[in-house]
């Protein structure tokens, strides 16, 4: 096909020979046999040099298309290569894919914009089915037991704070004792999340029955509660970052209580095939994934 537009283009063998790097004979070459395999002949010998058939002339925007496909064909092979091209497959529980995996899926796509995003979503054990199905490429959950058919990877730990609407009472002093929480009604959401077992297990292990209880479905709505004044909720960090930094929010502090973290991992098969470009693309976001979480900032 090179050959065909190139001495369509140049008119003589030795100059398209020239502009193709290989000899008139090998290129002539070339010509004859794509004549033989069309059968017809494509050119026709002037004075002026070489010249079309009306074979060769309905047959040139072929020969472009081709060549421009097999270019096509070769760019998207060196994308794929440098992890430009392809798809990328994200499983992330909700905490994760509603508040951190936006923004590294922003940062993703503005370095590797034709890679195709497919996104799932779902309780962390869900996430860990997803992996092992070979549905997913990765998963952004929370620490849970090992499983040796799972390779984990550490990737940040999100705190629960204790909130309430800025001006509660329980937001003033610098500490409160454990007793005064009590007083407030307690926010809880999705009853199938950790969240809820470990608020749960935090205030009976502090032995506070608070005065009132609120379920709601989703860590949003709970949000919203606490911002209307109906309660206090315990709240991973990321999800409360801007709220906490524009006063919307503020932090109750108990005094003696120590800190409440998740640890948030990436996962993948333990034996599997090794990562594809956009996959070796997006590990390589992870690395810097505790830059991009969002957190209170002074």
């Amino acid at each position: 096909m090179e050959a065909v537009l190139a001495v369509a283009r140049d008119g003589q063998i030795s100059r398209a020979a020239t502009s193709l790097f290989v000899t008139q004979p090998a290129l002539t070459a070339r010509i004859h046999a794509l004549e033989d395999e069309l059968g017809t002949a494509l050119f026709t010998r002037s004075g002026r040099g070489m010249e079309l058939t009306a074979s060769g002339r309905a047959f040139l925007p072929y020969a472009e298309r081709a060549l421009a496909a097999l270019n096509d064909g070769a760019e998207l092979l060196a994308e794929l290569g440098r992890g430009g091209s392809g798809e990328l497959r994200v499983g992330a529980a909700p905490a994760v894919s509603t508040y951190v995996l936006p923004i590294l899926l922003v940062r993703f796509t503005e370095a590797h914009p034709n890679v195709r995003l497919v996104v799932r979503t779902g309780h962390s054990e869900e996430i860990v089915d997803l992996v092992l199905r070979q549905e997913i490429d990765i998963g952004l959950t929370r620490e849970l037991a090992p499983d040796r058919r799972i390779a984990s990877r550490s990737l940040y730990e999100d705190e629960l704070v204790l909130v309430a609407r800025r001006g509660d009472p329980l937001t003033k002093d610098p500490a409160v004792d454990v007793g005064r929480i009590g007083e407030a009604r307690l926010i809880l959401f999705d009853r199938t999340s950790s969240y809820f077992d470990l608020t749960n297990a935090f205030f009976r292990q502090a032995g506070v029955s608070p005065r009132g209880v609120m379920e709601l479905d989703n860590i949003d709505a709970a949000k919203q509660m606490v911002e209307q004044g109906l309660g206090i909720a315990l709240l991973p960090t990321t999800s409360i970052a801007s709220e906490l930094a524009d006063g919307r929010l503020a932090p109750i502090t108990i005094r003696d209580a120590a800190p409440l973290r998740r640890r948030i991992v990436a996962i993948r098969p333990a034996i599997g095939s090794p990562p594809s470009p956009p996959l070796a693309a997006f590990l390589g976001l992870l690395d810097r994934i505790e830059e991009l979480v969002p957190v209170p900032r002074d």
